[in-house]
């Protein structure tokens, strides 16, 4: 997946990823981590997400990674904040109201960008990449965020060969091959969530699994 992909699809308004409230899962099972208010919570991927100001809320201190300044701009008008500007090497930043969004690509985030997170959220970055860029991102999260750190990851999971992604599936096998050597990975929760999608109904898909984990260092 080139960069140039993700531009289109938020010029384009092709955001169907997109959430207009915040996601349950994450209600659900993010106090199950029992990350302290003040924590820095790393949340790769993030687009405009509700999620960010949820997390926020909760007296978290979120470092959200995204390419697309589009995206970026678009969360703090629509939180109607007024965010401060700074570079931070590679990285556009903009931070307001408990949150901080780095533009910029994911993969040049380093250990120093991270040392600090305890806690990780990713709903929609796994699950937005290829095969061969879920592996390296996989990698660079075991490697640069500290051992303690603890998180929520949703991925989707369907016959890939009947569609294309992204979203792409993402099997319970794979999420063990990537994860479990680094984290104590526990599944919580899986959903049939077909019905809710028609794209996917009409693409023949028989199932469509929503897997939720619980990653521990």
């Amino acid at each position: 997946m080139q960069a140039d992909f993700w531009h289109k699809r938020w010029e384009r308004n092709q955001i169907g990823f997109h959430q207009d409230q915040v996601n349950p899962y994450l209600i659900r099972y993010w106090p199950e981590l029992g990350i302290a208010p003040g924590s820095r919570v790393l949340v790769p991927l993030c687009g405009k997400s509700l999620d960010l100001a949820w997390l926020a809320g909760q007296g978290l201190r979120v470092l959200g990674v995204e390419l697309s300044q589009r995206a970026v701009e678009d969360f703090f008008a629509e939180q109607q904040l007024q965010p401060e500007r700074f570079q931070h090497g590679a990285f556009n930043c903009y931070r307001s109201e408990g949150v901080e969004i780095w533009c910029g690509d994911v993969f040049q985030l380093s250990a120093a960008d991270v040392a600090d997170c305890v806690g990780l959220y990713d709903r929609a970055a796994l699950i937005a990449l290829p095969p061969e860029m879920r592996q390296r991102y996989a990698a660079q999260l075991n490697a640069l965020l500290p051992r303690a750190c603890r998180g929520v990851l949703v991925t989707m999971d369907y016959d890939q060969s009947k569609l294309d992604g992204p979203p792409f599936a993402v099997s319970d096998d794979e999420v063990q091959a990537l994860f479990a050597g680094r984290w104590q990975v526990r599944e919580e929760a899986v959903q049939d969530i077909l019905g809710e999608s028609w794209k996917f109904v009409q693409a023949g898909v028989g199932s469509l699994l929503e897997r939720v984990y619980l990653l521990r260092g």
